[in-house]
């Protein structure tokens, strides 16, 4: 399981706030199961086998209608797939890897002589960023959050955690 050191959050004061304490950071059970409703904009994450926090606004590729079919296509992938890597040295904040392409991607865009496209992540912001989120759907296809988010879903989701992603 990944972990990553958040006690310098822990030890940053807060900023206005009464109790002169840092917000406590976003922190998951052990998680094993991901569902992703593109439309809604909406992950709901699931600790045995129950819901346990939805994450709102998530951020999807440019073209976030239809599945991803081919590289270049700026979709986001619709199916059943897992977590089976992450990557701490991304250029967003924190990465996790979708197993997409399965080979069921794969056979469907060689039948038309093309590639399916692949690296795609459930991903923070961009690392260039201050600060914030960027507006609107942006990524290439993966499935943004904000980088708080991101890091709690890393020292939560196990590789071999199954993701449907949803029209």
């Amino acid at each position: 399981m990944r972990r990553l050191a958040l006690a310098s959050l822990l030890l940053l004061p807060a900023l206005g706030g009464a109790s002169g304490q840092a917000p406590a950071p976003l922190a998951f059970p052990l998680l094993d199961y991901i569902r992703v409703e593109k439309a809604a904009r909406r992950m709901t994450v699931y600790a045995d086998g129950r819901p346990v926090h939805t994450i709102s606004g998530i951020q999807l590729g440019d073209a976030p209608v239809g599945p991803k079919r081919f590289e270049g296509d700026e979709r986001t992938p619709e199916g059943r797939y897992t977590i089976d890597w992450g990557n701490p040295g991304s250029a967003y904040h924190l990465s996790l890897h979708i197993s997409y392409p399965e080979a069921r991607d794969r056979a469907y865009a060689a039948a038309l002589g093309r590639s399916p496209g692949g690296m795609i992540m459930i991903h923070g912001q961009p690392n260039a960023l201050p600060a914030g989120r960027v507006p609107g759907d942006w990524t290439d296809g993966c499935i943004a959050v904000a980088n708080d988010e991101i890091e709690a879903l890393w020292d939560a989701v196990p590789d071999g955690t199954v993701i449907d992603i949803l029209p």
